[in-house]
């Protein structure tokens, strides 16, 4: 049976198109993809993203045991501190794709994707042996709404927002209306941005306030489609395209987010350093089309007349003006930035050049 957020009705009500994402019922759009791509990037954007799943994690043993699932090192994670980073299996590969916040003393919460919510937690399940942590997932009583752009700060301060300095990726205990909830400094879209971490209960009245107070400032509701748009503008990439079980972060070029010194071992550790120290056969490379043909998901990627690869994801991308995509290919010296490649389209070759991701500058860091 598909989900359904607890401001579902507020999508129907607003006229949006909705379709089934992830087991979800979710909305695709309210009105042109463009146009909410461009809010965000312009003014501020609303989105409803309370798919994701919310894990808590505490107990004795809680970062000892977060440090043995993912490669980050979660004991040098400060207090109220974010941090992304990949749920490795044994052969590198990833579960999921994380953001992890430190909440106090052994106690962390687990942002992740609304399609692996049951997979990480089994997982996290599976590892639990010989540790003394509880590992609780409440992703059904949370609602997540995501406020992005760069006018998100002064909506923000018009709902009584008090915390000016709160750095990029960070969270906080705050009050919104006279709501208590938690707001990070964090999101999926290149943009400077928040999101709120409300009990459902609560999720409607934040949802109509956000709309309201955020009137002057341009807002609108954002559905999927400009955040997909959004995200791959960014250089972001999305688990179940850019990533998935058979994926490494060494390959996927998430190598910036795996300390080099984590002394403590972790799944996969040992075919992770391997992938550091001496390559890998496959890379993740960001593509520009050089005609007005749009690179899709799974489309082949050639080289010199060989089929080197696949592209992960690929589409429009409305700020830079471009059509973009990320591909897996192998990992041939002479595939590198300002090479040209050919992505087969509709049954044809089309040239496209290699380019350095993200494919816009981002204004996130705060």
């Amino acid at each position: 049976m598909v989900k359904q957020t607890y401001l579902h009705e507020k999508h129907i009500n607003l006229g949006a198109k909705m379709v089934d994402f992830a087991g979800w019922h979710m909305p695709v759009q309210y009105t042109s993809i463009i146009e909410e791509h461009k809010t965000v990037r312009e003014n501020v954007g609303v989105f409803d993203v309370s798919h994701m799943g919310e894990v808590f994690i505490s107990g004795n043993d809680a970062t000892a045991f977060l440090n043995k699932v993912v490669p980050q090192c979660i004991d040098k994670l400060p207090y109220e501190k974010a941090v992304y980073c990949q749920l490795t299996k044994e052969n590198g590969g990833l579960v999921d794709d994380l953001i992890i916040y430190k909440l106090g003393i052994e106690n962390y919460l687990i942002i992740c994707n609304a399609s692996r919510i049951d997979e990480d937690v089994n997982w996290l399940s599976i590892n639990q042996k010989g540790y003394d942590v509880e590992i609780d997932n409440q992703s059904h009583n949370y609602s997540l709404i995501a406020i992005q752009g760069p006018k998100a700060i002064n909506l923000m301060n018009k709902m009584g927002y008090d915390i000016e300095n709160q750095k990029s990726f960070t969270i906080k205990s705050a009050t919104l209306e006279g709501i208590k909830l938690l707001v990070s400094r964090t999101g999926y879209t290149g943009e400077d941005g928040f999101e709120i971490l409300v009990e459902n209960e609560l999720a409607e009245f934040i949802w109509d306030k956000i709309l309201e107070r955020g009137q002057e400032f341009g807002i609108k509701p954002i559905g999927l489609g400009a955040r997909d748009t959004l995200r791959l503008e960014a250089g972001l990439h999305l688990y179940g395209n850019d990533l998935d079980e058979t994926t490494t972060p060494i390959e996927a070029d998430l190598g910036w987010s795996v300390p080099k010194d984590k002394m403590c071992e972790y799944n996969g550790k040992q075919v992770i350093m391997d992938q550091i120290k001496n390559g890998t056969q496959r890379k993740l490379i960001g593509l520009e089309m050089l005609d007005k043909n749009i690179p899709r998901h799974e489309y082949e990627v050639y080289f010199l007349g060989e089929k080197v690869g696949k592209v992960t994801s690929g589409g429009i991308a409305p700020t830079a003006g471009k059509n973009i995509a990320m591909a897996y290919v192998k990992n041939l010296a002479e595939i590198c930035t300002d090479s040209t490649v050919q992505v087969m389209i509709r049954e044809k070759l089309h040239d496209a050049k290699v380019v350095k991701r993200p494919f816009i500058q981002k204004r996130n860091r705060v």
